[in-house]
């Protein structure tokens, strides 16, 4: 079984250490692994505007991305292979976050009249684009609203996995 912490275990031994400032953030779910590391901020001048300290942020993640991309293609493959789950990448830096790649599962559900007509209102008043962007839409604000909720269940879940992976063969 793939835990997260054998993943970022995994991530932290095998992404050369100049990389990021600390161990990778690793998020797992059943089709993706998502790396997410924290690039040292640039050394600039004092007295720059916000305007001239974004570039200059977007700009060392985009040298990031364009300088190491070869390298994540390569351990991609492997941790795809090795873990049967495909791998996105990311970065943070200066207070920015930028995704480099990223999956867009298509999920199936079925909802009844009332949570309809809830994705199609948020499609009439132009909130969303059709009842799947209205649907991520929906998930994104619990997920934003809930943020504390859903990290407690996530942390119950880990101590579940371990009890899992500690227990016999089955």
């Amino acid at each position: 079984m793939t835990t997260t912490e054998n993943l970022r275990g995994w991530f932290s031994g095998r992404l050369p250490e100049a990389w990021f400032e600390a161990a990778p953030e690793v998020v797992l779910d059943r089709e993706e692994i998502t790396v997410v590391g924290r690039l040292p901020e640039p050394a600039v001048a004092e007295g720059l505007s916000d305007g001239e300290w974004a570039g200059i942020v977007a700009g060392h993640l985009q040298r990031f991305r364009e300088d190491t991309r070869d390298q994540r293609i390569a351990i991609a493959s492997e941790a795809e292979h090795r873990f049967g789950r495909k791998v996105s990448w990311g970065v943070e830096c200066g207070g920015q976050r930028e995704m480099f790649t990223t999956l867009s599962v298509p999920v199936m559900t079925r909802l009844r009249q009332p949570e309809r007509r809830v994705l199609d209102t948020l499609v009439d008043a132009g909130v969303a684009r059709s009842r799947s962007d209205a649907l991520a839409w929906c998930v994104r604000l619990v997920g934003k609203n809930a943020d504390e909720w859903l990290g407690e269940l996530r942390e119950a879940l880990q101590h579940v996995e371990r009890a899992r992976a500690s227990g016999p063969a089955v």
